[in-house]
């Protein structure tokens, strides 16, 4: 259970004989404000959620965005969002957008279960895949590929938007896997609100690649971690889903979720 497990980095201890609390030679965050910072990563996006919260999302084709679950819901209510309401603002960066789509289907997967609760099968499940109303044919917005789920101890990266970074990227390009567990991952990559969704990528081969997205944040002794599923298979369920034609009613809650607000409801992140 990840609440065994949110308990463990607390207390310091180690996971699958993996020290918990071992450091890395973590880089910091980069804020990526010009066109050349952000060269190679127009693919990550704010989605807007009616203009009133945002998650980060990632473009995986030219009609596919990856976010998670837990954006697609009221932060207070847990009612469903119209997914219709919905925007994904490709490579937003101070003000403006290389691509601006509306969502025209949305899935979340199937054993997704939206509560207060984080635990590991919420956590492992968090993951939705948004249709977009028309593809994104912008030679500067290339969709990532997505990959298998990294091995523990593996380097990997993070690209996000966040409370008091929201008007452009960041890319933290080092950070490390703690841990893998129940179908979490355990990583050292510095989120914060707003952050939900945000693609996680390993470099192998030198190009991007999706292998996570972020649902959650712990703290491990006092260091921020962060929590996402292992993607490979949600991945096809959820692909499999929108190739049965689900995803198309539109949520009949309140048009809105705070999720990449300042105020905290705990729907979107977790401290032990």
């Amino acid at each position: 259970m990840l609440r065994i497990l949110l308990v463990a980095l607390t207390l310091g201890l180690t996971l699958g004989g993996v020290p918990m609390l071992a450091q890395a030679d973590e880089s910091a965050l980069k804020r990526l404000d010009t066109g050349d910072d952000g060269r190679g990563w127009e693919g990550v996006g704010r989605l807007e959620l009616a203009g009133r919260g945002f998650c980060t999302g990632a473009l995986i084709a030219p009609d596919l965005v990856l976010t998670a679950a837990h954006c697609l819901f009221d932060s207070v209510t847990g009612a469903r969002l119209n997914h219709e309401k919905i925007e994904f603002l490709a490579g937003w960066r101070n003000g403006r957008a290389l691509a601006y789509r509306w969502v025209r289907r949305a899935v979340v997967h199937p054993s997704y279960v939206h509560n207060g609760e984080v635990v590991a099968e919420r956590v492992r499940n968090d993951v939705a895949l948004l249709e977009l109303r028309h593809p994104i044919r912008n030679a500067r917005v290339e969709p990532f590929g997505t990959d298998k789920r990294p091995k523990t101890g593996q380097q990997v990266g993070v690209v996000s938007y966040a409370r008091g970074r929201s008007e452009a990227p960041s890319l933290q390009e080092v950070c490390d896997v703690m841990a893998r567990q129940e179908g979490v991952l355990v990583m050292s990559c510095d989120v914060d609100y707003g952050s939900s969704g945000a693609p996680i990528f390993t470099f192998d081969g030198g190009a991007p690649r999706v292998v996570s997205v972020v649902s959650a944040m712990a703290e491990v002794d006092g260091q921020k971690v962060s929590l996402g599923t292992q993607l490979l298979l949600p991945l096809e369920v959820l692909k499999a889903e929108l190739a049965a034609g689900k995803g198309g009613n539109a949520g009949t809650g309140p048009n809105m979720a705070e999720v990449g607000q300042v105020r905290d409801t705990g729907a979107k992140f977790a401290k032990p």
